[in-house]
């Protein structure tokens, strides 16, 4: 059973959004979380979606998913006090639905839309093959590695550094102990699952996502969302 796991637990306080969330923000009349979660639906290797939501908006968010038709939405449950308690909530809504030992879980941020379908199916064979897979970002400028006072001690190989980006993807009995490990030391705010499982020595896989895979946080990403989004329809329109 594949089962996406989709976590929009934050209010987003870096959009200066006030009237909602970031993640029901709406782009061409549609929330940004359904922009994301139709790559889900419409992925066959799909099998479900849970959904882990700020609590005061599961009602809007399935106002949403009825009128746009997301189906395979099995639970919504609250989100946590960061982003790995979200998480842990929605591994764990995805236990509850789990029908067998070899389930695989693909963890992905309600507001990262920009993937596609080719990228759950990778990740997916990826997690077959060696047991995870990290969605990574192509670095495209010079990363350097600085200490104290601002200086600069290591300059990585620019072809050997990735981003780590989402979906970030394991079998859910593997990232689910690593969840609980975390939490029974008191960890409970380690940035994302690839950082949690490399504190816990897994060896990782990474795969290489697409350019624009970005993850609305501020309203700069907003309007790159939407002109990249305006770029891809007029592709279709015109055939550039």
């Amino acid at each position: 059973m594949n089962i996406g796991v989709i976590f929009a637990g934050g209010v987003g306080s870096r959009m200066h959004s006030k009237e909602k969330p970031k993640q029901f923000l709406e782009i061409y009349g549609k929330p940004i979380i359904v922009h994301t979660l139709e790559h889900f639906e419409n992925n066959p290797q799909i099998d479900a979606i849970v959904i882990a939501c700020v609590e005061d908006w599961i009602d809007y968010l399935k106002k949403c998913l009825y009128k746009f038709r997301i189906e395979k939405v099995k639970k919504i449950v609250s989100g946590g006090t960061t982003g790995q308690l979200s998480i842990y909530n929605g591994l764990k809504a995805a236990e509850s639905i789990s029908d067998s030992d070899d389930t695989i879980v693909l963890i992905h941020d309600g507001v990262r839309p920009l993937i596609n379908s080719d990228l759950l199916s990778k990740n997916i064979e990826c997690v077959r093959e060696h047991g995870n897979c990290i969605t990574a970002g192509i670095v495209k400028e010079t990363i350097v590695v600085i200490g104290e006072n601002g200086l600069v001690e290591q300059v990585p190989s620019r072809d050997k550094s990735r981003m780590a980006k989402a979906p970030q993807s394991f079998y859910l009995r593997d990232i689910l102990a690593a969840h609980e490990k975390a939490l029974s030391e008191g960890q409970n705010n380690l940035i994302d699952s690839c950082t949690l499982m490399k504190r816990y020595g897994a060896e990782l896989y990474m795969i290489d996502g697409p350019y624009e895979n970005i993850k609305i946080t501020t309203p700069d990403d907003f309007y790159t969302m939407r002109a990249i989004i305006e770029a891809k329809e007029n592709a279709q329109i015109y055939g550039f």
